[in-house]
């Protein structure tokens, strides 16, 4: 939030204990990006959430947030694996 853009090879993880819905909101975010919720490593949901209004939820453990466009090539039932680095 309160951020005018974010690089192209940024992106934020959020990991949480356990699955549970998870939501989304666009409120003080002045760009689109995509949302991708996962429940080990499997991809339940992705979504284009648009500037100031979007939301989006979904069952997740971990939740990715991207460059809007980043997301395009993935689809619920694929598989991310995370690194840490």
């Amino acid at each position: 939030m309160f951020r005018r853009s974010i690089p192209d090879d940024y992106g934020l993880v959020f990991r949480f204990d356990e699955p549970a819905s998870r939501d989304l909101h666009m409120v003080f975010v002045p760009f689109p990006i995509d949302a991708v919720w996962l429940v080990d490593d499997e991809v339940t949901a992705v979504k284009r959430l648009r500037p100031w209004i979007g939301l989006g939820k979904a069952t997740a453990d971990t939740v990715l947030e991207l460059p809007a466009g980043e997301a395009a090539d993935i689809e619920p039932g694929d598989t991310i694996e995370l690194v840490d680095g």
